[in-house]
């Protein structure tokens, strides 16, 4: 199964841009769509972002424009690339950035993950995009993969910047660190918020920052894992669509934020039309009907489900994202144009 999964993904390791996934841009040609390394400030940190624009972009003209958010774990160079270049080939200013203290953008200590510095991470980018040239303020999306969806629910309840929200494969990462994938932690969720508050004082101590999520499993290791969610995403993030800069590692004292988060709370204060896609064999599909069922004041809402495709197969498989991309550009024309 894994060898199968490796032959049939693109990884592209010699990208000038870094870039790893499929059909990577590798040149910025006139005329063509070209992709823009930025750097900006967010609240005294150097952020690290892409921002892609189509082919012809004229800087005099105005332009719809969206903000994309990665996973957790991930980086601008992975997921979020793949569907801000696609979405730039369909006309878009796009903008993906590395989240504060992860990836190439700034912030110590490193692998600090914490919810209100990922909803903050989305609104720094809405704030750089929005004065980009040739940005329409008017015509923003946002669009926000796995734990990027769930930190995206949470921006656009209050950032009304945003005029169309959009989530791909939504993982709500405070219901995951609290109760476990699929509830399995249920049972030691006050040893786990011990633990992280020990980790919180000894870095307030001085010592030593403690780390979790440091594991790299071999390939049989992986295979033995029995949700897709994990083995396959090992798969793309320690093989296939591997970047430096990825790592699932992160400061134990951030579960202290992680796990009293929770991304459907509070979705009736989504009044911007929403798209949620998931694959129909997702098995973390249950946080995004969780969180669907919840935004009642949504303008439109739409659940599109991708038959045949697990979490992370939404990431690459070509017949997947090419479905994904379809709705999305359908979606942010009706809503942004």
């Amino acid at each position: 199964m894994i060898t199968s999964i490796i032959s049939s993904a693109q990884t592209t390791s010699k990208n000038p841009f870094g870039l790893v996934y499929g059909g990577a841009i590798t040149e910025n040609i006139s005329r063509k769509l070209n992709i823009h390394p930025v750097t900006y400030k967010l609240n005294g940190i150097d952020i690290a972002a892409n921002v892609y624009t189509p082919a012809g972009y004229d800087p005099t003209k105005k332009y719809p424009a969206v903000v994309l958010a990665h996973p957790n774990g991930g980086v601008k160079e992975q997921t979020t690339g793949l569907y801000a270049q696609r979405l730039a080939e369909s006309g878009y200013i796009t903008i993906t950035a590395d989240a504060a203290y992860q990836g190439a953008s700034g912030g110590k200590p490193r692998n600090v993950d914490k919810p209100a510095n990922r909803i903050e991470d989305i609104h720094g980018m809405a704030d750089f995009i929005s004065q980009y040239p040739g940005v329409d303020l008017n015509r923003l999306g946002v669009l926000g993969i796995c734990g990027g969806g769930g930190y995206t629910l949470k921006a656009a309840q209050g950032d009304k910047r945003f005029k169309a929200v959009a989530t791909l494969s939504m993982f709500n990462s405070g219901e995951v660190r609290r109760n476990g994938f699929q509830n399995s932690q249920l049972t030691t969720i006050q040893d786990r918020l011990k633990q992280a508050s020990d980790a919180r004082a000894q870095e307030a101590a001085g010592a030593e920052v403690i780390y979790t999520g440091l594991v790299m499993p071999t390939d049989e290791e992986i295979a033995k894992i029995p949700t897709d969610l994990y083995r396959e995403g090992f798969i793309y993030y320690y093989r296939t669509h591997a970047h430096p800069n990825s790592t699932f590692k992160y400061t134990l004292s951030s579960l202290l934020d992680l796990m009293t988060f929770d991304a459907a709370t509070n979705m009736d204060l989504i009044i911007q039309p929403l798209l949620m896609i998931a694959g129909s064999k997702a098995d973390t599909k249950y946080m995004t009907d969780e969180a669907f069922v919840k935004a009642s004041n949504a303008k439109t809402k739409e659940l599109f489900v991708i038959d045949g495709a697990t979490h992370i197969e939404t990431y690459w498989k070509p017949k997947y994202v090419n479905q994904a991309v379809t709705k999305l550009v359908n979606f942010f024309d009706q809503h942004l144009q």
